[in-house]
């Protein structure tokens, strides 16, 4: 009867020896094999490599999708961490900024911030996309468009304000032109000038019995750009309303900038430090 035995020795790490003994009725015969046997972890270390640097890879490149699509908002909260910097580079225009974006008006030359969850007023929207409509016409204009009505000069160019609302709480900025001899210093200090506006806008409403109180005016200076910016926040009431405002006005090539920031007077607590942030963002580009 023929009878096969195999004994093993334990393994070394990477090999080891087999020791074999066959008897079959007839001489022993006994041998050492060296057989190398190689641990299942060295076995797959070389696919756990490439695993690991394709896993690495693929994070990485979801990484810049997701910060550059702005996913989950990943990209405003990175920017958070450094938001002077961000603004600085403006890319709060594309992604916001400590819940901030951009509205910057190449054609104007000014540019503010104002809260990300505010909307564009559709109907400049559509007019500015009917203009620019016009303008790509391949048709000649009239020989009589000298003769055509302006648009109302004191017509805002944007405007944003809260989604649905009734437009009590918005801004806007309004650039008319002026002579190029015109100065706002001409009125006087901060102060004079905010009384002169506060009487203008009681002066010329429409409604009657309409007040205005002047409540804070002040001056900010940009030496770079020699602007000076007249920051006025004041209020008016009437029988039928009641509102907070404030004004930033300046000027420079023969336009004034005006900037209006208003809220009815029972939301102000709320929307104050919003507002605040509007004017203060408020400056121009060019």
């Amino acid at each position: 009867m023929y009878q096969s035995n195999f004994h093993a020795f334990k393994a070394a790490p990477l090999h080891g020896r087999i020791y074999m003994s066959k008897s079959a009725n007839g001489p022993k015969d006994e041998s050492f094999e060296e057989v190398k046997v190689r641990p299942p972890a060295a076995q797959f270390a070389p696919l756990a490599s490439r695993f690991e640097r394709r896993f690495l890879l693929g994070i990485g490149s979801a990484s810049v999708v997701a910060v550059g699509a702005n996913f989950c908002g990943i990209t405003s909260f990175l920017l958070g961490l450094l938001p002077q910097t961000g603004r600085n580079l403006k890319l709060d225009v594309l992604y916001p900024i400590q819940g901030y974006s951009r509205c910057i008006d190449t054609n104007e030359g000014f540019e503010f911030i104002y809260p990300v969850n505010w909307v564009g007023d559709q109907t400049l929207l559509y007019r500015a996309a009917g203009k620019a409509e016009s303008q790509r016409s391949l048709d000649l204009p009239p020989l009589n468009s000298a003769n055509r009505p302006r648009l109302n000069v004191n017509e805002p160019v944007v405007a944003f304000g809260p989604p649905a609302s009734t437009g009590e709480l918005n801004v806007s900025v309004i650039v008319s032109p002026i002579s190029l001899h015109f100065s706002i210093e001409a009125f006087g200090g901060p102060q004079e000038v905010g009384e002169a506006l506060v009487r203008t806008i009681a002066g010329s409403s429409r409604v009657p019995n309409v007040k205005g109180t002047l409540i804070v005016s002040k001056l900010r200076a940009d030496p770079t750009k020699m602007v000076k910016y007249y920051e006025l926040e004041y209020r008016v009431e009437s029988p039928r309303f009641e509102r907070h405002n404030i004004a930033v006005c300046c000027v420079r090539n023969g336009r004034l900038y005006t900037l209006n920031a208003q809220a009815p007077e029972s939301a102000w607590p709320e929307v104050e430090s919003d507002i605040h942030v509007i004017a203060n963002s408020f400056s121009l580009t060019s």
